[in-house]
């Protein structure tokens, strides 16, 4: 049986000009969380490029309520908010902290596991570009095994991208999901989703980067849909310790068609120093992964 379909809301929260790079997946991803969330939302976020979406004081494009913090205190501010919130009275607002993986994976790491181990009540978003874009694309812990960024820019990064959904899994957040940008009703679902739910819940978000990634404006929704057709990107939830695969990955559990790593590393600058061998070597990273999650949906 197909799940019903849901109607997206025509209320626009993210307003016309915005000051993000053309094509930027975030803007695209922050427009149907929001959608999701709806006006009662406060979000908190650190120096990212969603500081720069939202603007400089007074003038914004964002038709909620923010609070910018340090970079490596998201979780902390979006912790002190749902405690005001609470001894308020003011139990209708949904409290988001919003940042990108240099402030999750990195700085943000610390303040997040404590208030995921205390299970406090808002809804954590990672969004995933891969680099510190913000700054210049420096790279992070989130920056993919042989990419180029500022700071690595002869020698491709050497380590893996960091398994932070592991490490917040850990945590047994009572929601926990991945979404891409080229697929908004799947993000709208989950947020939705999110919205209903209390204690900690934790989404990540894969948002392609034009500059950051070198590939054209125009191409954001392709290169974001061949992440999740390469299985790179893994749409799935956990909800309340139950997974299951979702979206394109269901689909694609279900036919048993995948493609090849490579055609999502050949339409981006940042991997043209990749070599053969390690294109094998990630392509087999990824099979032996996208068999896990099979496994554990029981596909």
């Amino acid at each position: 049986m197909s799940a019903p379909f849901v109607e997206i809301p025509e209320q626009e929260f993210v307003l016309p000009g915005t000051r993000t790079c053309a094509g930027c997946g975030l803007a695209l991803a922050y427009r149907y969380i929001l959608k999701a969330l709806g006006q009662d939302t406060i979000v908190t976020l650190p120096a990212c490029c969603l500081t720069i979406l939202h603007g400089i004081y007074p003038k914004t494009p964002i038709a909620i309520n923010a609070v910018n913090n340090t970079f490596a205190s998201t979780a902390a501010s979006a912790a002190g908010l749902a405690a005001g919130l609470k001894v308020t009275g003011k139990d209708n607002f949904t409290v988001l902290a919003m940042a990108g993986d240099g402030g999750t994976f990195d700085m943000g790491i610390q303040a997040l596991s404590g208030a995921a181990e205390r299970q406090t009540n808002f809804i954590y978003v990672c969004y995933d570009n891969e680099a510190y874009m913000n700054t210049g694309v420096q790279r992070s812990s989130a920056t993919p095994q042989g990419a180029l960024t500022t700071t690595t820019p002869v020698r491709p990064k050497e380590q893996p991208k960091k398994d932070f959904l592991t490490i917040m899994e850990a945590h047994n957040p009572s929601y926990l999901a991945t979404c891409c940008s080229s697929y908004p009703r799947d993000i709208y679902e989950k947020f939705k989703k999110a919205k209903e739910k209390d204690k900690t819940r934790f989404l990540h978000v894969a948002v392609p980067c034009p500059p950051g990634w070198g590939f054209p404006a125009s191409q954001t929704v392709k290169v974001g849909r061949l992440a999740v057709e390469t299985a790179l990107v893994v749409l799935f939830e956990i909800d309340e310790g139950t997974f299951r695969l979702t979206g394109k990955s269901l689909t694609m559990a279900r036919s048993g068609r995948k493609k090849p790593v490579v055609e999502y590393l050949k339409k981006q600058d940042r991997f043209k120093k990749m070599t053969e061998e390690q294109i094998e070597s990630l392509q087999q990273e990824v099979d032996k992964r996208w068999e896990y999650y099979l496994n554990r949906a029981n596909m």
